[in-house]
């Protein structure tokens, strides 16, 4: 795993990671790298008839995902400058595992597999995670068209979705540190020393990993 710092932050719709690794571009000079939501065709049927739309979906994220990645894997992480990504392209198995069919999810799966084999590895994830009404707020305040007719049923099942991807991702990768930030505790949109105290337990442990 190459030590040039790769950041992801990730967590459940609404609860902040674009606004946080703008943050962290920022502070530390970074290069952003943002997935692409609004730019997917099916989103907005997907929320209406999920079963209907799920495959052409997930299938838009993840063939778009891996060709970002491999993008700055190319530009910027082979000549050593650092990346903050706002996902961690594992999300599209936290998605699929939810919304495909057995089948589906099969082929999905296999997919998946082939397209991150060697896909750029992240060496710190901030995983941000909040209560669902705390969810409710933040999207409801952000006011997306397209997140209109998302049900507070899926966006809890999707907490408990991300937690359970959480912990198996640490106990198969204990290698890579995660940040564990609550949404419902931080506020760093608003609360200028909740910033400064999370990008401060971001740099002490990404010069941790450059240091070993």
């Amino acid at each position: 795993m190459s030590q040039t710092p790769f950041i992801t932050v990730e967590g459940p719709i609404g609860v902040g990671k674009t606004s946080l690794a703008k943050e962290i571009a920022n502070r530390f000079h970074y290069h952003l790298l943002k997935e692409i939501v609004d730019e997917n065709p099916f989103l907005g049927k997907f929320y209406t008839n999920i079963e209907e739309w799920s495959f052409q979906t997930e299938m838009f994220f993840l063939c778009n995902r891996y060709k970002q990645l491999e993008d700055i894997h190319t530009s910027y992480l082979k000549k050593n400058q650092p990346v903050v990504a706002d996902y961690h392209i594992m999300k599209n198995m936290i998605f699929a595992d939810r919304t495909l069919n057995e089948y589906q999810s099969q082929k999905y799966r296999q997919i998946y597999e082939i397209l991150t084999n060697d896909m750029p590895e992240p060496n710190v994830i901030i995983y941000l995670h909040a209560s669902l009404d705390t969810l409710l707020h933040r999207v409801a305040k952000r006011g997306r068209e397209i997140e209109k007719q998302m049900s507070a049923a899926y966006l809890q099942q999707l907490i408990e979705d991300y937690e359970r991807a959480m912990e198996l991702f640490q106990v198969i990768n204990p290698h890579i540190p995660i940040i564990r930030l609550s949404g419902d505790d931080l506020d760093f949109v608003m609360n200028e020393q909740d910033l400064e105290t999370i990008l401060e337990t971001i740099e002490s442990t990404v010069k941790g990993r450059a240091a070993l």
